[in-house]
């Protein structure tokens, strides 16, 4: 049996959470402006983990967070509740993906949903139904689309005058999104009946 452990880095003010919920981790990393303290020796289970204070107030910690990973060689990055509680880190997070989409391939994960950095040939099998926006980080210009449900056909998106929002797959089978210029998220929204 093989197991898979993955390499966590915590960023300043998540670090209660991620105690609370029990969750072990490899690296907190931070300007540690958000007066969140912790004494390691009461968590003898995480005597190994790294503190990591990067205090340019230039960056945001996830900023910070994703060049720690590139310098230590990393090239896929799980991001974990960068949508929470605060909607100007979620809006700021979501679109800094983009600019380490060159370097890394970036998933943010949350509750409702799965957002990356298209590549500008994307293909994917989905069940009819799936709910998929497509939204520029700027603008994005000669999207084109197979099987959704309002295909786009060489359009230019941009925000915040024009996105793709709340489109869906049109039938079971393979999603084709390609563009031309710029960066294009791809957000799977796992709704459920009832919300």
């Amino acid at each position: 049996m093989m197991e898979w452990t993955p390499f966590v880095v915590v960023l300043d003010g998540a670090l209660q959470r991620v105690l609370e919920q029990e969750i072990r981790f490899d690296v907190w990393l931070g300007d540690f402006d958000s007066g969140v303290e912790v004494n390691f020796e009461n968590y003898p289970h995480l005597s190994h983990v790294e503190v990591v204070k990067a205090e340019n107030q230039d960056k945001t910690d996830l900023q910070k967070g994703l060049e720690f990973l590139i310098h230590r060689g990393f090239t896929a990055v799980n991001i974990i509740w960068a949508t929470g509680r605060r909607f100007d880190h979620a809006m700021n997070n979501v679109f800094t993906v983009a600019n380490y989409s060159e370097q890394l391939t970036l998933n943010v994960l949350d509750d409702h949903s799965r957002i990356f950095v298209a590549p500008k040939f994307f293909r994917k099998w989905y069940p009819k139904g799936t709910n998929l926006s497509l939204i520029p980080c700027g603008v994005c210009e000669g999207i084109k689309t197979v099987n959704l449900d309002w295909n786009l056909k060489g359009e230019t998106l941009q925000l915040p005058q024009k996105t793709s929002a709340s489109n869906r797959v049109a039938e079971d089978g393979w999603v084709e999104i390609a563009f031309e210029s710029g960066h294009l998220l791809i957000m799977e929204c796992f709704d459920h009946e009832g919300y």
